[in-house]
Formats: structure tokens, sequence, C-alpha cells
């Protein structure tokens, strides 16, 4: 079923023609008549707006909700309060990753699942046969993005709290502008930034209400193809993109940090996947390219002629002026420094990178980690 965002109507008039590929089944503003690299400049110095209402959420409440979700992902949920959000692991009978997904818990049983295009429905479906449980897909939220670094400026006026208080992947109910909202610290772009999370009714106010009142710290609407740049440089990871081989496992895109270790329930997948811990097969890692433009994802990385690797993600960084790369890498090749080859249409020389590309100590996102 094809899904639409009531902000279409705002990203027509930004120059957005809503018709390239869609995501979960929604078209998508990919662009807009401004440029994405100015875009990426706005969200790095100042703060962009992002319409990712495409985001898939599932609600999920009833007396074995936790229980349910416990047993879809592979963190300890029965460990999160009321007001907190986790990224975590999902995997599929074998091991291997099938979904982006957030855990957002907002009162006991009571949960939010922030997932992507990937099998969380049809998992959880099993996981709720026989359980009371309640599983509704929320059609009406929309979700609106600000990040920079002036995001926390130009909304805390604004709001019934103080949201300098809020720490990074907490959420509150709150007021802005009038209308009812949760808001969560967050987002995709490696800066700090704020998710708002509304009706379809009250999302077109919000978008307006934001770029009015952030327009004197020199806000901007920022398209999907900006996004797509920053999260490159943040070395953040998208489903299935970098997952191309089907069968990847946490371990080998760094995602050791979404699996407990010490869960004591079970979970779908949790033998394979602790088993497969210390077989990786290849690691996800960083590479800088020599050339003034993107490599094409799905290219052959070799070392000495030798098939080492794949890129999975790539951008042009006019930001940092750097042709960036993701890419999924031998054990063997990890080292920074290390000179490789893109076997893309034109053979390309690069080298291994620290990670992320864009502010490795991840600062930009948690300045409090500079008091």
């Amino acid at each position: 079923m094809l899904r639409n965002s009531i902000l279409n109507v705002r990203h027509k008039e930004l120059g957005s023609l809503l018709n390239g590929d869609t995501w979960n089944n929604m078209p998508i503003p990919w662009s807009y008549k401004s440029d994405a690299d100015e875009e990426v400049i706005a969200v790095r110095t100042r703060a962009g707006l992002y319409d990712v209402s495409a985001l898939n959420i599932l609600n999920v409440s009833g007396p074995d909700a936790t229980a349910v979700v416990d047993q879809l992902v592979t963190i300890d949920v029965t460990k999160m309060e009321p007001g907190t959000s986790r990224l975590a692991a999902e995997v599929d009978e074998t091991g291997a990753l099938c979904d982006d997904i957030m855990v957002i818990c907002d009162a006991p049983n009571q949960f939010r699942l922030s997932h992507g295009s990937g099998a969380t429905p049809q998992q959880l479906e099993k996981l709720s046969q026989g359980k009371n449980v309640q599983i509704a897909a929320d059609l009406d939220v929309h979700i609106l993005s600000l990040q920079g670094p002036k995001s926390l400026e130009v909304l805390n006026p604004h709001l019934d709290f103080d949201l300098e208080t809020l720490p990074y992947f907490r959420h509150l109910d709150a007021k802005l502008f009038g209308c009812d909202i949760k808001i969560a610290r967050g987002g995709y772009s490696g800066e700090r930034g704020y998710e708002v999370y509304c009706s379809a009714d009250d999302a077109i106010h919000l978008w307006d209400m934001i770029l009015e009142k952030g327009q004197p710290f020199g806000v901007i609407a920022a398209s999907w193809d900006s996004l797509d740049l920053t999260r490159v440089e943040a070395g953040l990871l998208f489903f299935p993109y970098e997952m191309p081989e089907g069968d990847t496992t946490p371990w080998e895109v760094n995602m050791g940090w979404g699996v407990d270790l010490d869960k004591p329930g079970d979970y779908i997948g949790k033998a394979a996947v602790l088993a497969s811990k210390g077989k990786e097969r290849f690691k996800q890692a960083g590479i800088i390219c020599m050339t003034a433009e993107a490599v094409e994802p799905g290219s052959r990385i070799t070392h000495d002629g030798k098939d080492i690797g794949v890129v999975t993600s790539s951008s042009y960084s006019n930001y940092l002026m750097q042709s960036l790369a993701l890419v999924h890498l031998h054990p063997d090749h990890l080292a920074i420094g290390t000179q490789l080859m893109v076997e893309g249409k034109q053979p390309v020389k690069a080298y291994v990178a620290k990670m992320p590309f864009y502010d490795p100590m991840r600062l930009r996102t948690h300045p409090e980690q500079q008091k």
C-alpha cells in the first residue's frame, strides 16, 4: 500500500518531484531545488529540517508486549525504562541481520518499534501468536527531524520543558507550538538533533513553525540526498545497503554494541548469532578514494590483484572534499592507511581511513563529553 506524507505539498513547493524511488512504500523528497551540498553545510553549521515520516512505526502493547519484543531483538528489552530508546540488532534464525530497528519504550508493556524495510512485521507476527499482545502500524504519525548544532536553540524556547536536559536516546511527551508531540534526541546526521513525532493533522503547522522560528538561525529544509551525504560522512549504516551479502552478521558490521551477550532470555536466532561471533568473513570499514566523484556501490575492492572486499555505500563529500566509501573488507586488510584499488568503471586508488570520516570521537552528537 502506497503511503504519502502530508508534507508532500511542502516538498513540491521546495522543488521535489516525488517521482524517484520510494522507501517503505512512501515517495521520498530525494532532492529539492536547493543544492544538496549546501544543505549539508546547513546541517553541519546551523540546522536542517528533514521529513523522515517514511520510517515504519509499529505500536506494540499488552501484557505480553515486553516478552514479545524481547524475543524479537538481541538486546535485553526487560531492562529498558519508559522514556528510553535503544538501537538493536535484529536477526533471523540463521543469525543474519534482517532489519534496522530502534526499540522505543513509552511505558511498561508499551513500545514503539521504528524499523526499516526488513522482516520486522513478519517476525513479530510469528512471535505474537497465542500471546496477549496488540500490534498495530501507526500510519498517521509524522516525524520531523531537526539536525544540526542550532537545533537546541531553535526548539527550546517553544517547548514546555527544558530541552537541554533531554539526554541522547531519551524521549518525552511535550507541547510544541501548541501541538501534542513526542520529542526524542537523536538522528541520522552525525550532529546534535531532535526528532518530533506528531499527528498528520499537526505536521504542516509544525514544519512551517520550525522553519519560521529557525530562519534567523539559518535553518533550511533539507532533502534525503543531503541526509545520505551526512550519514556516509558519519559512518552510519543503512539496511540493506550495508548488508549486501544477505547473511551479514552483527559482528561483521561492528554492531556488537547491539547484542547483549549477557541477555538471559531466548530470541530469534540467538544460538546462531552468538556462534558466529569471532568468525567474521569481513568487517565494516571506511576508505577514502583518490577521485573527485563517488565510486559505484557494489564495486569490487582489490589488494595486489586479489579481491578483498566490496563498496556498500559511497558519496563525494564537498564538505570534507573527499570521495568516501563504506565498505566490507577482509579482516587482514583493515589497518589504517592500507592501500587498495576500487575496481569500478575506472580503477581508483584508495586507502583505509579512520571511522567515522566526520567527527571520529562523536563529540558533535554528544557535546556533553567535552565537559
